[in-house]
């Protein structure tokens, strides 16, 4: 491919903060498709203390195993996670991994899952083994079992089928092309024109350089090894890149390439000036996912009705998020918020039970102990503060569940609470030893240890949770042994 003269990326597009903060509460209430080859990832971890016998490699000592989504299936968790309702359209084969990633994908709020069986096939996995400890952890060895062959010509013409009913109750569709068989022949060309067809918008994750399946696409995600792979003469500079992508875009009728790169961040290339927004990672720790956030933020904007400025500096803020976690981690709506307004005070600590688990994962790749304390807080009391500063005194990062206002009423009495939950956990984030608070029901109170997994349980607690907490080597910090017990953990 030769590439034609074009003008180079200026910095970030001028839009201001109170504005992006306002466009990510947007992304909520949007309604995507997507399309494309789900994958079964596997995450392996352990701790590594010593080189085997039998050969020079390290020794995993397994502690536990996840299993989540991977490829299109992580672009509906990204979606799912920024509060969009998703319709997913794919293909597993009929064996075990199928059937998991299909309850997977089921259980997932807001998701609509079509996940079409095909009985020949072998469900792709992909399993990463990860040693703990240090700073981060890294990744040992990745092992895949993979189907690339096109889907049956059969199940192929059902997919559109559905594709196309679930396009028209959608505002835009994410094809995501991971080249495992389910985007293969002319589906991509099908959709495109039913989506041309219905007045809706084509968002087109694409691995690999293959651009002309996807002509007539609206916005085409790729990566700058891909895009140089696609010229005859590899670009050098911004420039080139910038260059190239103009020459791709002309030449397939695509209404916008994002150059997408881990350490460079995300060029977009229009019909404007094209622009350059730098990644904003201040720590590299995992490469895994990036590129799925970005095409989930970029479609969720899009579904919003952003413009493309906005939906590339979002993208990127996200991406950015994803690369400083361990694993396909997703972005939520208060992620990016805190990411805009990191000085809008103590209510970014107030968090939902799936991102303190996974806050606290990544408070344990560097190494730190993790506390946990959680009650009433009704009201928080003299007693209260010098139980949580004992037990942060104990631990690097305290974590503290307050009850919702149904188990207080519950469990207090018809007169209780005597303040809110929101007033509640709004006190306690406001206390200089709290680190996160997360405001629990019931559900959330029963996997609350299991989920955290924290290194010291301090205040008053079951019989259960204590043994539970003590099993796995953690310690217990019983309020009645320090002062001002009256209260505790009301």
């Amino acid at each position: 491919m030769q590439v034609s003269d074009a003008p180079a990326p200026r910095a970030e597009p001028p839009v201001s903060t109170p504005d992006l903060a306002d466009a990510v509460r947007r992304l909520g209430r949007t309604s995507v498709l997507v399309v494309g080859d789900v994958t079964l990832d596997r995450y392996v971890y352990g701790e590594v203390d010593r080189i085997s016998l039998e050969a020079p490699v390290p020794v995993l000592s397994v502690q536990r195993e996840i299993a989540v989504p991977g490829g299109a299936g992580n672009i509906v968790r990204n979606l799912g996670a920024l509060g969009a309702a998703v319709a997913f359209v794919s293909v597993v084969g009929d064996d075990s991994a199928g059937s998991e990633l299909t309850g997977l994908v089921g259980t997932q709020p807001g998701v609509e899952p079509w996940l079409l069986v095909e009985g020949s096939r072998a469900t792709t996995v992909k399993t990463r083994f990860i040693a703990q400890g240090g700073h981060q952890g890294h990744q040992l060895l990745r092992a895949d079992h993979e189907e690339t062959s096109p889907i049956n010509p059969r199940l192929a013409d059902r997919l559109m089928r559905i594709g196309r009913d679930a396009m028209a109750a959608t505002s835009v569709t994410v094809l995501a092309d991971y080249h495992k068989g389910v985007l293969a022949g002319d589906i991509p060309t099908q959709l495109i024109a039913a989506a041309r067809r219905l007045g809706r918008r084509i968002v087109v994750d694409l691995r690999g350089n293959d651009y002309a399946r996807y002509a007539g696409a609206d916005v085409l995600l790729t990566s700058r090894r891909d895009l140089a792979r696609a010229c005859t003469i590899p670009p050098d500079s911004d420039d080139g890149f910038v260059a190239a992508a103009e020459s791709v875009r002309r030449l397939h009728d695509i209404g916008a390439i994002m150059i997408t790169s881990a350490e460079a961040g995300t060029t977009l290339v229009h019909d404007g000036a094209p622009f350059h927004c730098p990644v904003e990672a201040t720590d590299v720790l995992d490469l895994s996912g990036a590129g799925d956030t970005t095409s989930a933020t970029v479609a969720a904007c899009l579904a919003a009705g952003l413009d493309l400025p906005t939906a590339t500096r979002l993208a990127t803020i996200a991406a950015g998020i994803v690369l400083g976690r361990i694993g396909t981690a997703v972005v939520r709506e208060h992620d990016l918020t805190a990411a805009l307004l990191p000085h809008s005070g103590a209510l970014q600590k107030i968090t939902a039970g799936e991102a303190a688990a996974e806050r606290t994962e990544r408070w344990r790749r560097r190494a730190l102990r993790i506390g946990l304390v959680h009650g009433c807080f009704d009201p928080l009391r003299a007693g209260h503060i010098h139980l949580l500063e004992q037990a942060r005194a104990a631990c690097d990062r305290l974590i503290v569940g307050v009850y919702d206002d149904a188990i207080v009423h519950r469990d207090k009495g018809p007169d209780r609470p005597f303040q809110p939950e929101a007033v509640r956990a709004a006190r306690l984030a406001s206390l200089g030893c709290v680190d996160l608070v997360v405001v629990l029901n019931d559900a959330d109170t029963s996997s609350l240890i299991t989920n955290l997994r924290p290194d010291l349980l301090a205040g008053t607690m079951n019989p259960a949770e204590a043994d539970h907490v003590r099993g796995y080597g953690g310690q217990i910090l019983l309020a009645e042994r320090l002062p001002e017990p009256s209260g505790a953990n009301d």
